[in-house]
């Protein structure tokens, strides 16, 4: 196993985790229904919201429902963590298949993993915990690791940049999701590669409307990509 810094072009690689290396069939949705009703609210008025802003940082989408009312939103927000860790627990989620091995390869390559989400800190290590995944990478991180500001921003992917110094050039990033936000937040921080996959939220033509470099089946295919794109030098 490499302990080298990768010398090609790609030597950091930013994945998202549910729906990219978490499957958790639909357990957003449900724990966000959970939520409202614990609040008292009819789910069904937000659902189509949620739905076009996964991977957005929780609490952002419960601004925006909530009206900007923050008390409001920060309530909700710690019933979806509570709900969403409760599935968690219940051993609702697994790995999307092939997702470790690939993070393995990539490793192997000598690349820098790391991983990020729009849930809260305990949320993340719940689902980290779970999959036994606390040393898979060397660094993951949520929207407070990077000043609060979750997907569709930047911030999380350029902390990595800066966090890990992997990488001279944001162009030599590749940042992996399931998203619309996910491929937002890879373009406008720059990175070279912004590889949707097709295992969770977002279909192809929504990955590639905002911003896909390209479009996988799944990340298991990410490490053979990344290496094409070097063959080619490109």
């Amino acid at each position: 196993m490499s302990t080298h810094p990768h010398h090609g072009k790609h030597g950091l690689v930013v994945l998202d985790m549910a729906g990219t290396t978490v499957a958790d069939g639909g357990l957003v949705e449900q724990a966000f229904t959970a939520a409202a009703e614990r609040l008292g609210e009819d789910p069904a008025t937000m659902i189509d919201h949620v739905r076009a802003t996964m991977g957005e940082s929780k609490i952002s989408v419960f601004r925006h429902l909530f009206g900007g009312d923050e008390s409001r939103a920060h309530q909700a927000n710690t019933a979806f963590e509570e709900a969403y860790g409760e599935l968690v627990a219940a051993g609702r989620i697994a790995p999307v298949p092939g997702a470790a091995e690939a993070v393995a390869e990539l490793k192997d390559q000598g690349r820098t993993v790391v991983l990020t989400t729009g849930f809260a800190r305990p949320t993340q290590d719940a689902i980290l915990d779970a999959l036994g995944w606390r040393g898979l990478v060397g660094l993951t991180l949520c929207p407070a690791d990077a000043g609060g500001r979750g997907r569709p921003y930047p911030d999380m992917v350029l902390a990595a940049f800066l966090r890990t110094g992997a990488v001279d050039d944001v162009r030599q990033v590749v940042v992996a999701g399931d998203t619309s936000y996910d491929m937002l937040s890879g373009v406008r921080s720059g990175a070279g590669i912004v590889a949707g996959v097709l295992t969770g939220a977002h279909g192809e033509a929504a990955l590639k409307e905002h911003g896909a470099t390209d479009v996988l089946p799944s990340v298991a295919g990410l490490p053979s990509l990344i290496r094409r794109y070097e063959e080619r030098g490109a």
